[in-house]
């Protein structure tokens, strides 16, 4: 089967660079994420074998050390260890299974890592002294700190906290000599802002913020006199971007329907110098690149980690004098089946009048005549031009998989991103009948049409199944939500504290979150359901995919539910990922066909 065949493709993320030129990525090619390290001469040395997600891993500089955060089972309670580059040892330095520790930064002498063991909610930024074991705590103001991006100096750090309403983002400034923490943009502001990348003297950063437009546009802020300036801006595209170590230069991503093309362009006025010849229609996987291009210390070149529908996720070094870019591979990387393909782009009217962006894979194996529509996550993620093996695979099984950007998702505007927004949810739901009825336009039967979805798109599944159960002949679910109440009471306390920003509050808005439960519609849920979970999920609670499962069966409407032990919030493991999107492949051919 080919998804067998495209799941089990590596991939590779570009983490770290140090100053002789050595490289630190992320590599799955043994089934599990781990760290590896690229010497300059291009040897491949895996550096943990941990069979456990590793999520980060930085060079200790002045030391043959690296610093690597893991977890297990898929807890994503990131635990922080010391690895020797000499005899490969792993010793532990921050662990306390409870909590989550985030890797910051790893300089000569401490590590910076954020933590929420205070109090379970917050998350407190902490130096760790690598000589002594002394912690210093640099912030334990509140909030959940989603990026800290030090300053080169290392005397501020920018916090991005999550702020009042949903999908926005609070800027910080903090001293880490005084402690002293400067609010740089209001937490009340419906503002977004992503990827701070400082300037090389330290005087001020850049950072992507649709504060008082629609979309993400570069500003700079001056830490002299606290001043905010624009330096590029494209009101139609949201725009990402990272500067050189030289002072000069700024590599700028432009978000562009599912498309991330990068450009060099010039630090000092925002003008383009060239656009990097990258393969065709690259992208990121979110609306920004993750991870983020990753410059070298003396800014000669920048690792960038770039996918495509028919390239997975690969490390490319791109040389800023020369322009050259070259595949980062290990040694024996098998090809890409020639097969896959990219898709076409649409646009599909609403109830509203709104026009919803979605991506159309056309069957590459024996067309079927049926559709998955696969939803994404967030609710304020993105579809982009991914490597995504599931839709290749759905494709290549001779279903049309059609992808959606729901309103709700990012990399379209602040205003496309907020109409779903509390007691608006349902108005994205409602996108996935308009979806339904426009089918017959490229040519698909729509009595033969499933949903298929993760995490929020597991969400939209079911309130697809239970809110339009005339539409859809099956709905495959991972890891999604039954019950935004349930869900809210059981989920991680520090993802609570967030989450109701974008669903709701328990304490005023329960009767709505009820409403828009599909629990509460379980009674007209009729179409067979697929259920994949992990058992240590810490977003959504594998109690989820139990009621929702439980309550179908004592209908009698054909249900299964796949649980993995040894996973969390999606399937991480090769082995797991075979067995569950395999039996999903199977239940969709018995359903649609």
């Amino acid at each position: 089967m080919l998804l067998t065949t495209l799941l089990a493709l590596p991939t590779t993320l570009a983490l770290d660079v140090d100053d002789e030129g050595r490289l630190l990525v992320l590599y799955d090619g043994t089934g599990t994420r781990e760290v590896n390290e690229v010497t300059p001469d291009g040897l491949w040395q895996a550096l943990t074998d941990l069979g456990e997600t590793c999520r980060n891993a930085r060079f200790v500089p002045g030391s043959r050390q690296v610093v690597v955060q893991h977890d297990t089972g898929g807890d994503e309670r990131g635990q922080l260890s010391l690895v020797d580059l000499d005899d490969r040892t792993l010793t532990p330095l921050v662990h306390d299974p409870a909590f989550k520790h985030n890797l910051v930064q790893a300089t000569a002498g401490r590590v910076l890592f954020t933590t929420n063991r205070r109090n379970d909610v917050d998350f407190d930024l902490v130096s760790h002294d690598l000589a002594t074991g002394e912690e210093t705590v640099l912030y334990d103001g509140g909030g959940w700190a989603m990026a800290v991006d030090p300053s080169p100096d290392g005397k501020w750090v920018v916090l991005s906290l999550a702020s009042a309403p949903a999908n926005s983002m609070q800027l910080l400034l903090v001293d880490t000599t005084t402690r002293a923490v400067t609010e740089l943009t209001q937490y009340d502001a419906h503002n977004d802002q992503k990827v701070v990348s400082w300037l090389p003297g330290s005087s001020g950063f850049v950072v992507a913020s649709d504060a008082d437009r629609d979309r993400m546009a570069l500003r700079q802020y001056d830490v002299a006199d606290g001043t905010w300036s624009d330096l590029l801006v494209d009101d139609e595209h949201d725009l990402a971007g990272w500067v050189c170590p030289d002072g000069e230069h700024l590599l700028v991503a432009t978000i562009d329907d599912g498309l991330v093309p990068l450009a060099l362009h010039k630090l000092e006025d925002g003008a383009l110098v060239a656009p990097l010849d990258l393969p065709p229609l690259g992208c990121g996987a979110r609306a920004v690149m993750v991870p983020d291009p990753v410059w070298s210390p003396d800014g000669t070149y920048a690792l960038i980690t770039y996918q495509s529908p028919i390239e997975p996720p690969t490390v490319y070094r791109y040389t800023l004098a020369t322009g050259e870019i070259i595949a980062m591979q290990p040694p024996a990387t098998p090809e890409v089946p020639a097969e896959l393909t990219h898709p076409e782009s649409h646009r599909v009217p609403s109830f509203d009048g709104e026009q919803v962006p979605v991506f159309v894979y056309r069957p590459t194996g024996p067309d079927l005549g049926s559709t998955v529509i696969h939803v994404h996550g967030g609710p304020e993620g993105a579809a982009m031009r991914g490597w995504v093996p599931v839709v290749s695979g759905l494709a290549a099984a001779g279903h049309t998989v059609v992808v959606p950007n729901v309103r709700g998702s990012a990399a379209y505007g602040k205003r496309w991103y907020s109409l779903d927004d509390r007691e608006l949810r349902l108005d994205s739901v409602k996108d996935l009948a308009a979806i339904h009825a426009w089918l017959p336009s490229i040519g698909c039967d729509p009595s033969r049409a499933a949903l298929w979805g993760g995490s929020y798109g597991g969400y939209m599944v079911l309130a697809g199944l239970a809110f339009q159960p005339s539409l859809w002949a099956a709905g495959v679910d991972i890891v999604g939500i039954a019950s935004l109440v349930t869900f809210l009471e059981n989920t991680s306390d520090y993802r609570r504290a967030t989450r109701e920003r974008e669903y709701g509050y328990l304490a005023t808005d329960r009767e709505f979150l009820e409403s828009a439960s599909p629990l509460s519609r379980v009674d007209d849920l009729r179409a067979p359901l697929l259920v994949i979970h992990g058992a240590n999920d810490p977003r959504v609670p594998l109690s989820e995919a139990e009621q929702i499962t439980a309550a179908l069966t004592a209908r009698g409407v054909p249900c299964q539910l796949l649980v993995y032990p040894d996973e969390g919030h999606g399937l991480a493991k090769l082995i797991n990922k075979i067995d569950g999107y395999t039996q999903a492949l199977a239940f969709l051919r018995e359903h649609l066909s």
